[in-house]
């Protein structure tokens, strides 16, 4: 069964999860604050996402503005990143869907639709 880290105060998880039920695709709901992917766990997904490193990162998010984090990324290491990723849940880009093979950031219903449907 896939997994879904969302924040349930976000609207774009919020889509997502309706969007899930609407096309009934059983997913297994885990909150991204209280119980986010840890370092090796991050490691696992980033290699499947097959996506750049920065999809992993919530640029909208509180936690990334006030570390400022827009501008030390990118002289910051992969290994860096994801064991900065590792430290918050609400750094990490929502939704994250894990499914068998694949990782998806963000919701994006075409994107969603062409791996799923």
């Amino acid at each position: 069964m896939m997994k879904i880290y969302c924040y349930s105060r976000c609207t774009t998880c919020k889509k997502a999860l309706k969007w899930l039920d609407e096309n009934k695709i059983e997913h297994e709901v885990i909150d991204i604050k209280e119980n986010h992917p840890d370092e090796d766990t991050l490691r696992e997904y980033y290699a499947a996402s097959k996506l750049p490193l920065k999809r992993f990162w919530n640029t909208s998010g509180i936690p990334y503005r006030e570390m400022g984090l827009s501008k030390k990324l990118p002289e910051m290491s992969e290994d860096e990143q994801l064991m900065l990723l590792a430290t918050d849940g609400m750094l990490v880009k929502r939704p994250l869907l894990v499914g068998d093979g694949f990782v998806l950031t963000g919701f994006k219903e075409n994107e969603w639709a062409e791996k799923l449907l």
